[in-house]
């Protein structure tokens, strides 16, 4: 069939690893259900729920996907939630036997297609890190990887000697234009967003650079703890689980050059580029910090000194940004849950208004409907020449017609369309690591935090004049 947006998608067996997993219920199953609803998937599909464990029979898998549905979906519609799990089943395997799951996507693609080659596969692994490297070698054993679009889930590696041997395990059986590296952050609407606003507005491109802008932020802290997720946790770490992944990826489309076109690779050559001109994290201008109450959450070791909080000062030396700081924090069980990205702009060099011009500050609100803000200075009415602030608003959200998509609904149909420029590369992934490597040889030590509060009194201060969140 032809998506809505898009050329016409060939059959596919969609086949999920860790599909009794949390974020196959709470993501990649209305992931799904959304784009049937829209027109979006092939005429002809299946999908293969696999794991380690069987959820019970076909039947029963439906159903407790059907009750996760039913939580995810406002106004779900009972016969299209029929069609999807229709077409859906379970098998299970693991990285010492994969022979039943393999009988079972060739199974599929002989019902949907006399000739299988026409039949894509599309193979996501949502699973634990240390689980990857064996599960490709099954993958690759089992000749699964024919036809196949690979998803990996971050973070890809721990640092930079198991990524690079997980990059090692991939390249043995697949090559890198079939790899996908998801990390959903850049499925956002509101990321896509920055370059929109940035490319497309001779407001902002002229004043993107070292000369204008004081600073950036970004901050993307949390309310929550860890919600069940210790044992993940305490093998990752808020270093590897956010600013390795998400963080690093925003700041690559913050900093980038003009990339000419969104063609996959003009847009990764110019997001690698920033990541080769970043210089390697300094952990004397890094606060580690650990919210109280961690090392009672179950699966938590009583003693862990893992990392729930970092802030950080990153330095990007090219043309346009020697000289400016980027500052990244983020943060479990802190006093909001936001995704802010702050460009302060310098204050301008004049006598008029002296020492109460506040800076400039175009404000990137990261959430499902972007949201811009403008801070400015204007005169307050009255008889004096006084300044008082002012903010412009542009709420994308509002936009009539709009037909937004959710992050991971967005990159399941760009893995379908083979479209990569959303995906990182590996040559990005090996370079992040790099200049992550200082913090995780020589972390700085980790500070106890309230939660409910901004983390560790250390790292208020980082940026010059404090971060803005802190301020609202």
């Amino acid at each position: 069939m032809t998506d809505s947006d898009g050329p016409t998608l060939p059959p596919h067996v969609l086949v999920l690893f860790g599909a009794t997993g949390d974020l196959a219920s709470r993501k990649l199953f209305p992931g799904l259900y959304h784009l049937a609803a829209a027109g979006r998937l092939p005429d002809e599909y299946a999908v293969i729920g696999t794991g380690r464990h069987s959820p019970g029979t076909d039947d029963e898998f439906r159903d407790r996907l059907r009750s996760a549905l039913e939580e995810s979906v406002e106004d779900l519609d009972a016969a299209l939630a029929d069609d999807l799990l229709s077409r859906l089943r379970f098998q299970t395997s693991d990285a010492d036997d994969g022979s039943d799951l393999a009988a079972a996507v060739r199974e599929a693609e002989e019902s949907m297609s006399a000739d299988t080659s026409d039949v894509r596969r599309l193979l996501y692994l949502s699973i634990p890190p240390g689980a990857v490297e064996p599960m490709i070698a099954m993958l690759g054993k089992e000749g699964l990887i024919d036809r196949a679009r690979l998803v990996v889930e971050k973070p890809f590696g721990l640092d930079l000697e198991s990524s690079r041997a997980l990059d090692a395990a991939l390249k043995d059986v697949v090559d890198e234009d079939q790899v996908f590296r998801i990390d959903h952050f850049l499925g956002k609407e509101a990321v896509q967003n920055i370059l929109a606003l940035r490319f497309a507005n001779g407001l902002f491109e002229p004043a993107w650079d070292a000369r204008s802008v004081e600073s950036v932020q970004i901050d993307v802290p949390e309310e929550l703890g860890l919600e069940g997720r210790g044992s993940f946790y305490e093998s990752t770490g808020a270093l590897r689980d956010m600013i390795s992944t998400h963080l690093t990826q925003i700041l690559g489309f913050v900093a980038l050059e003009d990339p000419g076109s969104f063609d996959a690779e003009a847009l990764r050559d110019a997001k690698a580029a920033v990541f080769g001109a970043m210089r390697p994290l300094d952990p004397e201008r890094s606060v580690f910090g650990q919210f109280e109450g961690y090392r009672d959450e179950e699966d938590v070791d009583p003693d862990s000194d893992v990392e729930t909080f970092v802030a950080l000062e990153a330095w990007v030396d090219t043309d346009r940004w020697r000289g400016v700081p980027f500052l990244l924090r983020t943060g479990k069980a802190m006093a909001a849950t936001r995704r802010t990205v702050t460009i302060r702009f310098r204050t301008p060099h004049s006598g008029i208004f002296e020492g109460n011009v506040a800076c400039n500050e175009l404000v990137l609100e990261l959430t499902d409907s972007p949201v811009v803000t403008v801070h400015l200075q204007g005169k307050l009415p009255g008889p004096d020449m006084e300044l008082t602030g002012a903010t412009m608003c542009l709420d994308l959200g509002t936009v009539p017609d709009a037909d937004p998509l959710e992050a991971y609904e967005r990159l399941i149909l760009d893995v379908l369309r083979g479209d990569r420029a959303l995906f990182t590369r590996a040559d990005e992934v090996d370079r992040i690591w790099q200049v992550c490597q200082p913090l995780l040889d020589s972390p700085p030590p980790v500070q106890s935090y309230p939660q409910g509060s901004w983390g560790p009194d250390a790292a208020l201060d980082l940026p010059p004049g404090g971060w803005r969140l802190c301020r609202e």
